[in-house]
């Protein structure tokens, strides 16, 4: 038994009792190929045509995208265009969020290549499109954290995941920039990707930006991946800071902004160590500017900034005001560019950044969020999605998330949009329930949920306007008048969960 011809008979009982083959050498043979060629011929590179094929999608099926590009996506027109070329049918399309650049989609939806939609946002006409009745089925909402958290538990289920990397090598290793002299694009974090790619069936990355193996500082890893794309291009980074995401130079905003910040300075969390998200909307991204000036009077440094990150964020922690970044989305190309070199900037996932019940999410540790509004009544319930026409405008984004998790949540929302209120009775479409909603700042005032009343009497102390929210509701109502009822139809067009996965609302079409 000293050699292996000796031991050949117990080596073929171990492989049968083990249901195995046993070894051949002869069906082995060695590559001697330079690696670095070896790595350009991967398999996995293929055109868009041949990865949908390879993964092998059928009508019905369900695909899934990312935002992280904003206004400059690329990705999903691209591949649905493709789709609908070879023929595909009754698809469900699962984005993180989908905006103005996706009004190509309507015509698709027309045809019935896409037929059913989840995601946490609409805008545009094909928001416009959705709420007049478009779709025979109801798009469903959901949170960021609640997406991210849907599709780790499987109740989304994602047979193909296509998304869009400023950087891949022929493996699949990418990100969210790249660090090669051909870069054409940047989009920093990728969040809201990851889970789809852990998770799908099969993940298809498209890049404009092939790059040698090993793609450094990659954030979805080759593991998850089947197949890469090379196109022209994934995404137009100049436009991931358009929409919503705005820095402001209106004289109300700022005001707001100024308040907001005296807010959190006298709310009694404003303490060396304290974590800290802003929301999107020019007044609550404003107040990061505000806040600087009072850390530094106070010698007071945060913990960590949370979700969208963005470049007035990024100055803060480049002057030691902040410790750690940790960013789900780049919300701006200094702040994406901060991510790809800065050790003390951290992706990560949409269930890390927020979701309910995974223990570790970051919301959970958060001390004060800033967030804005479409709406809020006077039970502190926020709108996000529907704007006061009945038109979805908007996006759940993190917004529920960061509210009940945060132990302060402070929403900035002015009185009035011009001839719009935005202190109401009762919001159009409930979102973040007022429950977790604790204090609201106005230019009329701010109101404190009856809940918190600790924080009412800090912000008395402080000199600051302290008013009741239906106080508020009364005086836009006596400004512009009762609004005339929406003119909602009898079809649901849109199903709002709660971060819990529960069914917290619904959108009713709009007929005029």
């Amino acid at each position: 038994m000293n050699n292996i011809k000796d031991r050949a008979d117990l080596i073929a009982q171990a492989a049968q009792k083990m249901n195995k083959e046993v070894y051949n050498d002869s069906h082995v043979k060695k590559i001697i190929t330079p690696r670095h060629e070896l790595q350009r011929q991967s398999s996995k590179v293929v055109t868009l045509e041949d990865a949908i094929r390879k993964t092998g999608l059928k009508d019905g099926m369900t695909i899934s995208f990312h935002h992280h590009f904003r206004g400059g996506d690329k990705v999903i027109n691209l591949v649905v265009d493709k789709l609908a070329e070879m023929g595909y049918k009754d698809l469900h399309l699962a984005s993180s969020s989908l905006i103005d650049v996706h009004e190509p989609l309507i015509e698709h939806i027309r045809n019935g290549v896409i037929t059913k939609i989840s995601t946490s946002g609409l805008r545009g006409k094909l928001a416009n499109e959705i709420s007049h009745g478009l779709m025979k089925e109801p798009v469903v909402f959901r949170s960021h954290g609640s997406r991210g958290y849907a599709i780790k538990s499987n109740e989304l289920h994602i047979d193909v995941a296509f998304l869009g990397a400023s950087s891949s090598d022929p493996l699949g290793n990418a990100a969210g920039f790249s660090t090669s002299e051909n870069a054409k694009s940047i989009c920093g974090s990728l969040g809201y990707a990851l889970p789809d790619a852990k998770y799908a069936d099969h993940t298809v990355i498209l890049t404009d930006d092939l790059v040698d193996y090993p793609n450094q500082h990659n954030a979805i890893s080759e593991a998850d991946v089947d197949y890469v794309v090379v196109v022209d291009s994934v995404g137009d980074s100049s436009k991931i800071s358009s929409g919503a995401i705005r820095d402001t130079k209106n004289p109300r905003d700022i005001l707001l902004a100024k308040q907001a910040a005296k807010v959190v300075m006298n709310s009694g969390y404003f303490e060396n160590g304290f974590s800290l998200q802003t929301g999107s909307g020019g007044a609550s991204l404003a107040v990061t500017k505000y806040l600087r000036q009072g850390m530094i009077d106070k010698g007071i440094k945060a913990r960590f900034a949370l979700g969208g990150i963005t470049s007035h964020m990024v100055k803060l922690h480049q002057e030691g005001l902040i410790d750690r970044l940790i960013d789900v989305q780049s919300f701006d190309k200094v702040a994406a560019e901060s991510l790809m070199n800065d050790p003390k900037h951290k992706s990560v996932s949409a269930n890390e950044y927020a979701a309910m019940l995974e223990p570790g999410s970051a919301t959970h540790f958060l001390d004060v969020v800033i967030l804005s509004a479409l709406e809020v009544d006077v039970n502190f319930n926020v709108n996000v999605l529907v704007g006061s026409d009945g038109i979805i405008r908007g996006a759940i984004g993190g917004h529920p998330d960061t509210a009940a998790d945060s132990a302060l949540s402070v929403i900035v929302c002015p009185l009035l949009r011009g001839r719009i209120p935005c202190v109401v009775d009762e919001v159009t479409t409930l979102i973040t329930p007022g429950s977790n909603v604790d204090v609201v700042v106005t230019e009329y005032g701010i109101a404190v949920n009856p809940n918190r009343p600790e924080i009412k009497e800090r912000l008395v102390a402080a000199g600051l306007n302290i008013v009741d929210i239906r106080d508020l509701a009364e005086k836009a109502r006596k400004i512009i008048g009762n609004p005339a009822p929406l003119p909602f139809g009898d079809k649901v067009v849109g199903v709002v969960l709660n971060r819990d996965g529960s069914v917290q609302d619904v959108i009713m079409n709009i007929t005029d």
